[in-house]
């Protein structure tokens, strides 16, 4: 497996390019599926633990062959690096999806994508906080930048009265991004020596015990009695807007780093908006096109700050 490249040949970079834009894109799915699940009124926890019960054989099979055919063998791992990407699954992908799921309840596709693509700024302040990295002006102002769009995108949104709960939706899925972003700052540690398919899989089983645990002390894992439309959903939300991209990206941010990684996929809010608008009929506001405008704004700013960094490195 080879290391995040630093002053890579152009055209080594269009491969795993075309892989982050492509899982960026099936990432971005997942909302519109999620709000599509939601008109057979099913509960949030049940549409996850059921993305993650179709997800968990592929992942299993996935982590068996990747230990098979890894270089590192399982014992050269350490019990508190294993310790360590359990507890990283269970706050990136478990806790992060699970306010996710919940948040999208109250907020359109849209705006959900447009909130957890705030992630890189919420790395760039971990990163000043844990490893005292400085924030430069320009990084400032991207940070400014970002949350002022936020603050558009939610000013935009129509309809407070008949969803006194947004705010409280918008409040989960910005949980989300936080967790997830804790999520990337510790797995740019663990990665090299799990290797791409082995950390990824065993990221995804160890939320997927996670969110299948939760569910049984809720529900007792009582999954089979919804409409038969929720299960196709479900499916495609495990298989095309889970396993797939989930690989596809680990493996371009590898090969390309983070932040060519959080450039390409600033794609990702513009792809839910034209999805949301062709599956849901949703509609951005002007405030909110001036918002999303902005937040993509200031996130690449950050991106290119950082592959500026890490060039100069």
């Amino acid at each position: 497996m080879s290391s995040p490249a630093k002053n890579t040949p152009s055209q080594s970079l269009l491969i795993p390019a075309i892989l982050v834009f492509t899982g960026a894109v099936l990432f971005s799915s997942k909302a519109i599926l999620i709000k599509l699940a939601f008109r057979y009124e099913v509960d949030a926890v049940s549409l996850l633990a059921l993305r993650m019960l179709f997800a968990l054989p592929i992942y299993l099979a996935i982590a068996y062959w990747a230990a098979k055919n890894s270089p590192e063998p399982a014992s050269a791992i350490s019990k508190k690096e294993w310790a360590a990407v359990i507890a990283l699954g269970l706050v990136g992908y478990y806790l992060a999806s699970l306010m996710d799921f919940l948040g999208l309840q109250y907020v359109s596709a849209s705006i959900e994508r447009l909130i957890l693509f705030t992630y890189p700024t919420i790395v760039l302040i971990f990163s000043a906080l844990i490893y005292k990295e400085k924030i430069n002006g320009n990084q400032l102002i991207a940070l400014l930048l970002t949350y002022t769009g936020i603050g558009f995108a939610l000013a935009g949104d129509v309809g407070w009265e008949e969803n006194p709960n947004f705010l409280l939706g918008a409040s989960m899925i910005f949980f989300s991004a936080f967790a997830y972003a804790f999520y990337l700052i510790f797995s740019s540690q663990l990665l090299p020596k799990f290797g791409n398919l082995r950390y990824t899989s065993w990221i995804m089983i160890s939320a997927a015990f996670g969110i299948l645990s939760h569910h049984a002390i809720q529900s007792g894992l009582d999954l089979f009695g919804f409409p038969m439309p929720v299960y196709g959903l479900c499916f495609l939300m495990a298989v095309i807007a889970t396993v797939i991209p989930s690989f596809l990206v680990s493996e371009g941010w590898v090969r390309i780093g983070a932040s060519n990684t959080s450039i390409i996929g600033s794609i990702g809010p513009v792809s839910t908006i034209i999805l949301a608008y062709v599956f849901l009929g949703e509609r951005l506001t002007g405030l909110q096109w001036i918002g999303t405008a902005l937040v993509i704004t200031g996130v690449l700013v950050i991106s290119l700050q950082k592959n500026k960094k890490a060039r100069q490195g």
